[in-house]
């Protein structure tokens, strides 16, 4: 199905045969996972909640929260384990078909960065009813049916609510042998790092609610955030892949911390090798660049080190949220090659080696 037409005022988007209808990102504060709580917030937020007292943890749970993975992991049997997660915010875009498939890709990603095949999906649904039409409401609903589609999975019910904000997103739900799990905490020292998709994603989605955003810009960012992470269930049975992740609201920065700490290892960055999306570098450095990119860098800048005269733009970047964001893979240096085809196999071109994992602690740009 091709997008609805998108003629519109500053903050007013028209649907064929529709009165016009707000502007989607108009009524929304923040935007896809820019609107995640900043890390150390949540830090924080989690540290005063404690422990639950006399919750005993079933040796079944594989994966829970102990290193911030993208999905809990429940054990079944000796040949399966269920995958589980959930992702949902607010607009990105404006065009409500758009939004509905970026919204279920991203939730998606979170079974496929476990190394997880996706079965099952619930939507959750939050939507001023009073605000907006129902033929917007309904195709935020399709977008997310026809990726749900494309992933061969089924919509199988779901929750809805009448909201100040617009919000929607899915509970995912997977099958993974229990051998082939991924969590993001397994990196070796002297695993090399690949990145499947290009970072300035929150950059473009900052250009298009300053309407700076030209329409090869859209479409670029529209074709990577629709982009199904698939390879991450052939990259579960490669032995040589030691951790997966996906990068998403905390920004390459945040999610190689995670990497790093779950391992007790350094990430080490190479910035002359990141895949970048054309024209996100020149959009920042007009000033398009989320509020969330600074939360993000104030939450852990204490443990990422740059090199001397690596520039503000740069370094918005390295923060930059991404929305539907790329995998984060760490792989023995023997298996690199096979990881790279794999990607360039199933259409993600642009994937290529951004770093590498040794001893210390953190992230290390170079």
């Amino acid at each position: 199905m091709n997008a609805p037409d998108t003629s519109t005022t500053a903050n007013t988007f028209s649907l064929p045969g529709a009165s016009l209808a707000p502007r989607l990102t108009s009524l929304s504060h923040g935007g896809g996972c820019g609107c995640k709580i900043a890390p150390g917030v949540l830090s924080d937020i989690l540290k005063k909640a404690g422990n639950l007292p006399g919750l005993n943890l079933p040796p079944q749970l594989l994966v829970g929260i102990e290193t911030a993975d993208d999905a809990a992991v429940y054990q079944l049997n000796d040949e399966q384990a269920l995958i589980a997660t959930t992702d949902f915010f607010m607009p990105i875009v404006d065009d409500p078909y758009d939004f509905g498939r970026i919204a279920a890709t991203n939730a998606i990603s979170d079974v496929y960065a476990m190394g997880g095949t996706p079965i099952m999906a619930l939507a959750l649904v939050g939507m001023p009813v009073n605000v907006l039409p129902l033929e917007t409401i309904g195709l935020i609903l399709q977008g997310g049916q026809n990726v749900c589609r494309a992933a061969g999975i089924p919509i199988a019910g779901g929750h809805t609510i009448d909201s100040v904000e617009p919000i929607y997103g899915l509970v995912v739900m997977g099958l993974v042998h229990p051998s082939r799990v991924k969590k993001n905490s397994g990196a070796q020292a002297g695993d090399v790092l690949i990145l499947g998709k290009p970072l300035g994603v929150g950059i473009l989605s900052a250009a298009l609610k300053k309407e700076m955003l030209d329409a090869e810009g859209y479409a670029r960012m529209i074709a990577l955030t629709t982009q199904l992470n698939k390879p991450g269930i052939a990259l579960s049975a490669m032995d040589g892949v030691h951790a997966l992740t996906d990068v998403t609201g905390f920004g390459l920065a945040g999610h190689a911390l995670e990497l790093a700490r779950g391992a007790g290892l350094q990430a080490r960055l190479d910035w002359a090798r990141m895949p970048l999306i054309a024209g996100a570098r020149a959009l920042a450095a007009q000033g398009c660049i989320t509020g969330a990119s600074g939360r993000n860098w104030s939450s852990y800048d204490q443990e990422v080190l740059l090199p001397p005269g690596f520039s503000e733009i740069d370094r918005a970047l390295l923060s930059d949220p991404q929305t539907s964001g790329g995998l984060l893979v760490s792989c023995s240096p023997d298996s690199a090659d096979a990881v790279l085809a794999l990607f360039h196999s199933q259409g993600f071109p642009e994937a290529a080696v951004i770093g590498d994992v040794a001893a210390g602690s953190g992230v290390r740009v170079h």
